[in-house]
């Protein structure tokens, strides 16, 4: 029997990464079937080139009216089994509007009766990464855990998109044996941005030693962050090592996959960036604040090089995110950025 089956994650880059191991395992077990991903277009690009899919439909948010409409045209589709990843209100009502006879989601207050199979859900922080929790999904369906090295996070490698990070960095200069680091400044919430000041120093101290050249991205929202940033760190450099750090403009979120295929290092806090570098074997710097490593650190094979920098032994950390109680962002501003140049400094001296 050809199974067809939908799966929903809509919202945040991170967490449409985070079902990409349960997508190929739902391939595995279901070789056949018609398998469909329901996305919003912030995070679209993380699933559309994904081997393991039939169909990625893309879906704005919208009116209600058009919502239900759109639930219409999933029923008349007859999708046998339906997994929602997510959860929140939108998520849920599209589950239950597909009439998938298997609908399985999670114990969610006032919305658990729109699923045949419910997932308990806790709703304080624990330390478990996201991974699994997205996975519990599939543990309900007879699927055994994950495992980093088995399952890991995978993000397609766009060639239009490699080709166009090429000729970029050609044109900013990059020659051939030049090693790139990637620093990526930017998160979609304070309690994740590490403070502008630490980013300068890093920026400038990697960009005085070896053939090298730094590039600073950001989301499209901080690019002014980043430009401060890149005039900050060469600021604080004699004119031969400031030109080895790079603005090269934004990239789209396949780009920035094809970027960090060939970058020598990645730095950046606990934000989608962070799990699509976890899609590729580039060593990772990962900077860590109220959300403990255990939960987000990059999902993929072990014996890849990772570095998880954050600061134990604060009282307030895990926090809901909602409000910093001592008022500092202390889980941020306590890690020092001689702690993450030597991570790095690290990676790029056993690179070959």
């Amino acid at each position: 029997m050809n199974h067809k089956i939908l799966l929903v994650r809509l919202r945040q880059i991170g967490d449409v990464a985070f079902t990409t191991p349960a997508v190929a395992a739902i391939r595995r077990r279901y070789p056949d079937a018609q398998i469909t991903y329901l996305v919003e277009p912030a995070a679209a690009s993380i699933v559309l080139q994904n081997p393991n899919l039939d169909e990625v439909l893309v879906v704005p948010r919208q009116s209600l009216w058009r919502d239900l409409r759109l639930g219409m045209r999933l029923r008349r589709r007859r999708f046998d089994l339906a997994v929602d990843f997510h959860g929140g209100p939108r998520a849920s009502l599209l589950t239950w509007l597909s009439g998938a006879p298997v609908r399985v989601g999670y114990d969610v207050l006032g919305r658990s009766w729109m699923y045949t199979r419910v997932v308990d859900r806790p709703r304080e922080l624990r330390r478990r990464h996201s991974v699994v929790n997205q996975w519990d999904l599939l543990t309900a369906l007879g699927f055994e855990p994950p495992t980093p090295s088995a399952n890991p996070i995978e993000i397609a490698l766009d060639p239009a998109a490699a080709a166009a990070v090429e000729r970029r960095l050609t044109a900013a200069g990059v020659a051939p044996g030049e090693a790139v680091v990637v620093v990526h400044v930017s998160a979609s919430s304070p309690f994740r941005r590490w403070p502008a000041p630490a980013f300068v120093e890093t920026v400038a101290s990697l960009a005085v030693r070896g053939r090298r050249r730094v590039v600073v991205t950001s989301g499209p929202s901080d690019r002014g962050a980043a430009e401060r940033i890149i005039e900050a760190a060469r600021a604080r450099l004699a004119a031969g090592c400031a030109e080895r750090i790079l603005s090269c403009g934004d990239f789209s979120l396949a780009e920035l996959r094809a970027l960090l295929e060939r970058s020598a290092v990645y730095i950046g806090g606990d934000s989608g960036p962070l799990h699509i570098a976890a899609s590729t074997r580039v060593p990772i710097v990962a900077l860590f604040g109220p959300t403990p490593s255990e939960r987000s650190i990059p999902w993929r094979d072990g014996a890849l090089a990772t570095a998880a920098i954050e600061v134990d032994g604060l009282p307030c950390r895990p926090c809901d995110q909602r409000v910093c109680t001592p008022g500092d962002f202390r889980c941020l501003t306590g890690i020092e950025p001689g702690r993450v140049i030597e991570a790095a400094e690290g990676f790029l001296e056993a690179a070959p």
